[in-house]
């Protein structure tokens, strides 16, 4: 008798075939019985996650490294290596999920059915059991991330713009409303290409997603949350019931703004707001056209971004007049790109700073060696910002294309939460090495950025020391609520489209009108010009095409308020919160990696509670937090029409 082991779990009990026996009657003969299957054990269950574990460790730096070649330097060799390596992660992801169902019955520990309930929902890609849907959707979702990371939008003279390139002009208060729109279509133009793709992707995800018991891949996404898919649907809508009043009113001051710069023609009193006239691509955040909007003009001005250009324009005169002999323009231009890198450096220095001041470790010195820290001259590189964890044992690093300014700053302490939560739980086992929620991984580094107070930025030097009075607060309140508030509807309405194309219920006939629907809902926004459903201006964010869920920027626009206000007491602070400033104090940063420290291995109401005292998500820290701003926004908008009315299809 063959004893043959299935996965890591039951025993499959095999006997050698022997003669059918001759006649109808009398007891069927051991060869012709069905092979018995043992039941799965509670030990089976233990040894299973020990070898996920295991494979974790093995695998995934040879997977993290495929990724990594193939954002940092985009060619047809590192697109085919990232897409195989992607099949493989999927079919091993797929093949593992498969193998733990022998466990749906099983009285495991605590600990073990969190792994592999983690396990389940460890890839926001679930891959079809088909080997070749599985190849095909590898090689998808390599084309869609490699075709945003190579999109380039060329005028009609020849001259083709990179998004960097192309966000300077949209981002431009000065620009010409014209301008701005030309290019914000230039840059929508390049995610044309990967529309029919989306399509098949939302067929195989859901394909995927249905084999692992979910209706659809929306469904799978939303069960991650240590609650049932509708308790979590519910939730979000009460948090964003609870903090949509403060959007309603920077939106109506804004809008008002605007008409009183461009006109009835171009902005009108009482309707949508064109979205190419909110200083940001997606119209996500606004914080751009604040000198169109600054409450009381050059009262506490925070010029971060004229600081860290000086700084880095100091640093370019340095190497020139180090240069021997008489630069040619190649050696101009490499002497630029080195400037940049050293500023690029020191800015993500002062970032580290922060976190250390609180008691964390230092950045191992591979961070720097490897980081992809500024945008090479010689090749393309997918420039979104991300953190990356290569091997779940401190091999960290940030992509980045960092230019002097003072959203590049902000954005730097916010990859460098990632990277801190990454070190602060290196030390749990691989399946547990995530955070409480996806929300929890982006509100570490934001909850950084609220202490990031005019004080703050005066104590590192970065702008003179101020006198603080009312309207320098509602001006600094104002320049971050273009940042916080408006990012809310737009954080919660990608992951709704998403929702309503997975489920069905927005078929690809209408995705791109389905869309605008949406955007005009929940941002009150509409399209510069006319779009159709030849468009496809969802994939003209990163996080479509990457198949990013999104959902976790919205919660972590809530969460980070909340935990810097635990963060606030537990320093010991008295006094308004949007003024706190925790950088130095070492027992709220060990409270901060005490929670850190937990990652994935409980649910996140216990982790959150750790911090804050509740087992509740809550908005009522971000309405604290800018009371003074809201005052001043009521005030503002008398007498004004207020909201808005989407167009019904």
């Amino acid at each position: 008798m063959l004893v043959t082991r299935i996965g890591s779990g039951a025993l499959l009990l095999m006997a050698a075939l022997g003669l059918a026996a001759c006649g109808g009657g009398g007891e069927q003969p051991q060869s012709a019985r069905k092979p018995v299957q043992t039941a799965a054990s509670a030990a089976d269950a233990d040894a299973f996650v020990a070898g996920i574990n295991d494979d974790y460790r093995e695998k995934l730096p040879y997977f993290s490294a495929a990724q990594w070649a193939q954002a940092t330097y985009i060619t047809d060799d590192t697109q085919l290596l990232a897409s195989r390596a992607n099949e493989e992660w999927l079919e091993y992801l797929s093949r593992k999920v498969q193998e733990s169902k022998q466990f749906n019955e099983v009285d495991a520990s605590d600990d073990t059915e969190r792994a592999i309930l983690l396990l389940k929902l460890s890839t926001a890609n679930p891959a079809p059991s088909d080997p070749a849907k599985r190849a095909e959707l590898a090689k998808i979702l390599s084309k869609m991330e490699a075709n945003y990371g190579s999109g380039k939008w060329c005028k009609a003279e020849g001259e083709c713009l990179s998004l960097p390139e192309i966000e300077k002009i949209v981002n431009d208060p000065t620009a010409t409303p014209e301008a701005r729109a030309e290019a914000w279509l230039g840059w929508h133009e390049t995610a044309k290409p990967i529309r029919e793709d989306y399509v098949r992707f939302a067929e195989l995800g859901n394909e995927g997603a249905k084999e692992l018991g979910f209706a659809n891949l929306g469904e799978m996404w939303r069960a991650g949350y240590d609650m049932s898919p509708a308790e979590f649907d519910a939730e979000v809508e009460r948090l964003w019931q609870q903090v949509s009043p403060l959007y309603d009113a920077l939106h109506c001051h804004v809008r008002g703004k605007l008409n009183a710069e461009y006109g009835d023609e171009v902005v009108p009193k009482d309707g949508l707001i064109p979205a190419h006239l909110l200083g940001n691509m997606w119209a996500q955040q606004w914080s751009n056209i604040y000198p169109l909007v600054e409450p009381y003009p050059g009262v506490g001005s925070l010029d971060v971004t004229a600081a860290l250009k000086a700084r880095r324009d100091g640093e370019y005169k340095r190497l020139l007049s180090e240069f021997k002999g008489k630069p040619t323009p190649l050696d101009l231009a490499e002497l630029e790109h080195q400037a940049d890198a050293a500023m690029a450096v020191q800015m993500t220095k002062i970032a580290e700073d922060f976190y250390t001041s609180l008691g964390m470790p230092a950045l191992p010195e591979s961070f720097y060696d490897k980081s992809l820290l500024v945008k090479p001259r010689d090749r393309d590189v997918v420039c979104h910002a991300s953190a990356w964890d290569m091997n779940m044992q401190g091999d960290v690093r940030i992509k980045q294309c960092i230019e002097p300014d003072e959203e590049q700053l902000s954005t730097i302490h916010h990859e460098l939460g990632h990277i801190y939560y990454y070190l602060m739980y290196n030390g749990l086992p691989p399946v547990f090495q995530g955070a409480a929620h996806d929300g929890f991984h982006e509100a570490i580094g934001d909850v950084v950025t609220l202490s990031l107070t005019p004080e703050h930025l005066a104590k590192i030097g970065l702008v003179p020391q101020q006198e603080i009075d009312n309207k320098a607060v509602i001006n600094s309140q104002m320049k971050w609520a273009l940042d916080k508030i408006t990012f809310l509807p737009w954080g919660k309405l990608v992951d709704q489209w998403r929702w309503k194309v997975f489920a069905g219920d927005l078929k690809p006939a209408d995705y791109n009108a389905g869309w605008w629907d949406l955007r005009a809902q929940y941002q009150g926004v509409s399209p510069p010009v006319a779009r159709s459903e030849a468009d496809f201006d969802p994939g003209a964010k990163y996080h479509i095409p990457g198949n990013t869920p999104y959902t976790r920027y919205f919660l972590s626009f809530v969460l980070q308020f909340q935990m810097q206000k635990a963060l606030c007491d537990a320093a010991g602070y008295e006094g308004p919160l949007h003024a706190c400033d925790i950088y130095g104090n070492e027992e709220a940063g060990k409270r901060f990696m005490d929670m850190l420290a937990q990652g994935a291995s409980r649910p996140w109401q216990e982790t959150l509670e750790k911090l804050t005292g509740t087992r509740e998500m809550d908005g009522s820290a971000l309405i604290e937090y800018f009371e003074p701003l809201l005052a001043y926004l009521e005030e503002q908008n008398e007498g004004l029409s207020c909201g808005w009315e989407a167009a019904k299809r």
